[in-house]
């Protein structure tokens, strides 16, 4: 009943002109707010997808490193345990270690990454390899696989180079003062291929041989950086993480892909809810229209109001007629701002109409992905600012004097 009523005010004529014009520009005002939010949180829901699957390209499902210090100890037995956790696809053992790789004058500090013959199968690095083929060599002759930066930086083409690179690592020393001619070892390797994934990385890493490294930095047959674990599941992750807690003490650090990149993560929801409180302030613009349309609307309606309080209306069912008044010019306005930002976003999935400019992306348009929860969020971001818009007009109704004299 009180909808019915807020529908005919709206659409009735008025005395005043202008009372149609503010409602008219109060819609207007929340599609374009509507309309903003659900797509700039559709492009954050893009660029997040995109950047999460290329960090989940080159980071496994779980990692199992050392709680304090670089390197931790791994028994036959542990081992076996964990190959047990159902749940599991597979798991890799890595070494991680800062190396400086040489060619004539061009040199490069990178991040040696040593893994063992599972990590094909433990993340996708093997799927973005750009020029080459994914090989990792042998213990006795190892190959590199390097990131695309780190190709450029030295000059080569990593699948076509003759001529091998020169390497040099650290060894494991107790002593505090590096010896160069003790604590470094140098050698010779030639290079199979360069990945890309993004820039992190392809500036930063270097894959080889597990054994190679290990023998490098004279490390213990037993001893490692890390574990990188695959699941079959993704949706069961935190479930086989508590698992393989139980197996291990508490000087061993289990992460799941969130947690080893928590800062990354933050900063992305950060950034988000940024965006969605500044263009909140479109819809605190329309909700001062919609103030100002519904204070004229209640003087142009006092007469309906004294009649409707004579037929028995108290006050709480004038001040209902009036909110529902506000909530129609939210609906009306929120439902237009939703229709247009799917067809806006659906046409930019289809057709990339909205290009990426400086050519130095993965993707050359931007990436929109379309939430239930963003529509909920919004749908009800903007009916709290039109209750909150709303209420001060039709308490002010509800209020007032009834008198059905004539002037």
């Amino acid at each position: 009943m009180h909808f019915l009523f807020a529908w005919r005010y709206f659409r009735a004529k008025k005395s005043t002109n202008v009372i149609n014009i503010i409602a008219w520009i109060c819609i207007t005002a929340i599609v374009v707010g509507t309309a903003a939010l659900i797509l700039v949180l559709s492009v954050f829901n893009g660029f997040e997808g995109l950047v999460k699957s290329l960090y989940s390209s080159f980071y496994p499902d779980i990692r199992i490193g050392a709680k304090s210090g670089k390197v931790i100890t791994l028994s036959h037995e542990q081992l076996q345990k964990l190959r047990q956790v159902k749940g599991i696809k597979s798991f890799s053992l890595v070494v991680e270690e800062k190396g400086i790789l040489q060619i004539d004058e061009n040199q490069s500090l990178v991040y040696l990454k040593g893994v063992d013959s599972n990590y094909e199968n433990t993340t996708s690095v093997a799927k973005h390899i750009d020029d080459g083929q994914y090989d990792i060599g042998t213990a006795t002759q190892p190959k590199l696989i390097v990131g695309a930066g780190i190709e450029g930086t030295l000059g080569i083409r990593a699948a076509h180079s003759l001529f091998p690179l020169t390497i040099h690592i650290p060894r494991r020393s107790g002593s505090e003062q590096i010896d160069p001619m003790r604590d470094i070892a140098s050698d010779t390797i030639h290079t199979s291929a360069a990945f890309m994934i993004q820039q992190d990385f392809d500036n930063t890493y270097a894959i080889t041989h597990l054994s190679f490294l290990k023998d490098a930095m004279q490390l213990n047959p037993d001893e490692f950086t890390a574990v990188e674990v695959a699941v079959n599941d993704p949706s069961k992750t935190d479930d086989i993480k508590n698992e393989i807690v139980k197996l291990f003490n508490h000087n061993y650090l289990v992460q799941n892909r969130y947690e080893q990149n928590q800062s990354l993560y933050s900063v992305m929801n950060m950034e988000r809810w940024v965006f969605y409180a500044i263009l909140c302030l479109i819809l605190v613009v329309a909700a001062f229209n919609m103030v100002g349309a519904l204070t004229m609307l209640v003087l142009e309606k006092q007469k309906d109001i004294s009649i409707l309080n004579a037929l028995g209306a108290d006050r709480n069912f004038i001040l209902r007629i009036f909110l529902n008044e506000g909530f129609l010019l939210a609906i009306i306005g929120g439902t237009i701002g939703m229709l247009l930002a799917l067809g806006m976003v659906m046409i930019q999935q289809q057709f990339h109409v909205i290009p990426l400019t400086g050519g130095s992306f993965l993707i050359n348009y931007f990436p929109v992905e379309l939430r239930l929860a963003d529509f909920i969020l919004v749908t009800v971001t903007v009916i709290v600012i039109a209750f909150i818009a709303s209420f001060v007009p039709a308490l002010k109704a509800s209020r007032q004097e009834f008198s059905l004299r004539a002037e």
